[in-house]
């Protein structure tokens, strides 16, 4: 299968909702390399994303797991920068705030507009959440 298809689906599989889309470079049986495509997505959109696969790449099955999974509480806030206002992600756990990030596609929006590297970008808005929330782990 080309290479192109799996961008293809990549885009396909996060716009049609799946919580995350990765390959592997892998061995099948008589040593054959092959690309092991997985797809994370909530248990009712398990039939649409056999779907996809079968219908849009390659392959011949689709092996399928059930996983368990926990995940932090999440808010969004915004914060002033010298970049202007940008949302970050609240993380708690257990109802205590043990995380808070910087939203990515703004970022990304800054990176690009005033042409300075992301990581920049993304380093200065952390150091102004590390000024601005009191996040302790140890307690």
């Amino acid at each position: 299968m080309s290479s192109e298809i799996y961008s293809y689906v990549y885009e396909k599989a996060i716009s049609d909702g799946a919580l995350d889309i990765y390959t592997e470079s892998i061995y099948m049986k008589k040593n054959r390399p092959a690309i092991k495509l997985c797809i994370l997505c909530n248990e009712k959109d398990l039939n649409k994303f056999i779907d996809l696969i079968m219908l849009q790449t390659s392959t011949f099955g689709v092996r399928y797991s059930k996983y368990n999974r926990v995940i932090l509480d999440r808010k969004f806030t915004k914060i002033e920068t010298e970049f202007g206002k940008v949302s970050v992600k609240l993380g708690y756990y257990n109802g205590k705030l043990i995380r808070v990030t910087p939203e990515y596609e703004d970022c990304k929006v800054i990176a690009k507009t005033i042409n300075i590297p992301l990581n920049n970008v993304i380093n200065n808005i952390t150091n102004i959440i590390n000024k601005n929330f009191n996040i302790n782990l140890l307690t």
